[in-house]
């Protein structure tokens, strides 16, 4: 096992700020589960898109490409944070952020 690699990818992480899963975020969450952007069992997927959201981060990166990196979910959550008042994240995996410069 490579500890050395696992070090160095939590060392980038630890001078990130955390992000906080207030009522703000509740909200926007269930309203994305409320108007059908996110099914209801994926309610912790609903409240990512909103916290990234809700703290206004200019990406989402994730690897979860069944209900938020969904380019046919795309439209629908993008509708509902910006109905919310909330302008979305650009959402997109890891690999696709890498690339995007070439």
């Amino acid at each position: 096992m490579d500890t050395t690699a696992a070090k160095a990818r939590l060392d980038v992480l630890a001078d990130l700020p955390a992000l906080t899963l207030g009522a703000d975020t509740k909200e926007l969450g269930d309203l994305l589960v409320a108007q059908l952007a996110i099914p209801v069992r994926a309610i912790e997927d609903a409240y990512h898109i909103a916290t990234a959201a809700v703290h206004g981060m200019d990406y989402l990166l994730t690897w979860n490409c069944k209900h938020i990196a969904n380019l046919q979910m795309r439209r629908k959550i993008e509708r509902v944070c910006r109905s919310a008042g909330y302008e979305p994240a650009l959402i997109g995996t890891p690999e696709e952020l890498l690339n995007s410069g070439e």
